[in-house]
């Protein structure tokens, strides 16, 4: 209908300011986000903006903690400023490698990317943390990163260990934001400060509702790194962003997301890689569908398989019954409804006959406390599980507060 109007014959336009009219209706349609998430390409990421920090990386040895999605356009940021004259010392890289097509847990070793030559230094395993003698030859940091806004998605993590290092070896840090397209909630249990880990390392949400740049602004105004250590920060920020814009990702962030509709039920569905039930690693619709073998045959069935980014997936080989959740990006935003889901757990729970072996060891390390377990085993109702995290959300809010760099 849009496309109709704009071919409207020209004598239709004598009587009207045609293109004035045309802009007026794409702007109205751009507040009430009925533009396709593709349309939305006024959004100018913070590697974009060169002209904010290629003055600072000046005759500067620079280092980058980067992946595939650290891009400008279609072109990676190390190309681009390689082309610019900047002197780029090393990679660093994370959880999924510099590529991002390693599996979720994978430990990658240091290697040299063949397009540049340049040496690359394995932040994830265990060596998480950039030493003296990574940094002996680097002035500078850079961490450019697309997250998905949720906890347990480990690139926040190696943001915070990076900041430990840079702040450690008097290294100032710059951080080339991107929009967080979860952005618009928060949302889930805090985490409890005894189940710490590389999958929730802060008393946050699980839905955080931050962009990296707003996080490491936290980290360092809260005093949450390491024995209170200070980072030398500075944010780039997002231009034509706020936290409710319906941004499309133009790099997949992870080998498992391979989509938006991914992207929007991550945080939910990750639940499962606690449990006995497979969330779709190893299909064409990870994150996307959910199910065991031992669900009723009468519903949707998958198979896993071993696939690049999945080598060993949950259930591999075996039939599994359950449901599909995939959809366009603005059905399944609009399914997920704002909030952290946890109706698929709960309906898993009930589905699954031995309930002494549905969680596993790792569950409580995603839900960051050992509640929502027991909450589940003793039946709770998803109300009355929502109402207990209703206190640790208020304190979150009022703190996230004091570091959004956009509107709500």
């Amino acid at each position: 209908m849009i496309l109709y109007y704009w071919r409207m014959p020209l004598l239709l336009q004598g009587s009207i300011n045609f293109a004035h009219m045309r802009n007026l209706f794409l702007s109205i349609l751009c507040c009430c986000f009925l533009l396709p998430a593709g349309a939305q390409n006024t959004v100018r990421v913070g590697a974009a903006r060169m002209e904010a920090y290629l003055p600072m990386l000046k005759n500067k040895r620079v280092a980058l903690l980067v992946n595939q999605t650290a891009t400008i356009g279609s072109t990676h940021l190390v190309d681009s400023l390689l082309s610019r004259g900047i002197k780029i010392q090393k990679i660093f890289s994370p959880e999924h490698g510099f590529r991002g097509d390693a599996d979720a847990g994978e430990k990658i070793g240091n290697s040299r990317d063949a397009a540049t030559g340049l040496p690359i230094v394995s932040l994830y395993g265990k060596h998480r943390k950039a030493d003296a003698n990574d940094l002996a030859d680097v002035d500078i940091l850079i961490f450019d990163i697309q997250d998905v806004g949720a906890r347990f998605y480990t690139y926040i993590s190696s943001l915070q260990e990076l900041m430990e290092s840079a702040a450690t070896y008097k290294k100032p840090l710059i951080v080339l934001d991107r929009p967080n397209p979860n952005g618009h909630i928060v949302d889930g249990p805090i985490l409890d400060k005894a189940f710490r880990s590389f999958v929730g390392m802060q008393s946050i949400p699980i839905l955080h509702g931050m962009t990296v740049g707003e996080y490491a602004g936290m980290l360092n105004g809260e005093s949450w790194l390491t024995g209170g250590l200070h980072c030398d920060l500075k944010v780039i920020t997002c231009e034509n962003y706020d936290h409710h814009t319906m941004y499309q990702l133009p790099v997949k962030p992870s080998p498992n997301l391979p989509n938006m509709a991914s992207i929007y039920l991550y945080a939910s569905l990750c639940f499962f890689e606690g449990t006995a039930v497979s969330l779709g690693r190893g299909t064409d619709l990870p994150f996307q569908v959910y199910g065991h073998p031992d669900f009723p045959r009468n519903l949707f069935s998958f198979t896993p398989r071993s696939v690049p980014g999945a080598k060993n997936p949950v259930l591999n080989g075996q039939t599994c019954y359950g449901y599909n959740l995939s959809g366009t990006p603005e059905a399944v935003r609009k399914e997920v409804n704002g909030k952290l889901q946890l109706r698929w757990l709960l309906n898993a729970y009930k589905l699954f006959p031995g309930k002494e072996h549905f969680f596993n060891n790792f569950f409580n390390k995603l839900a960051g406390n050992s509640t929502l377990q027991e909450q589940i085993k003793k039946g709770l109702t998803e109300d009355a599980i929502r109402k207990s995290w209703e206190p640790g959300l208020k304190t979150f809010k009022k703190i996230r507060a004091k570091y959004l760099l956009y509107n709500e």
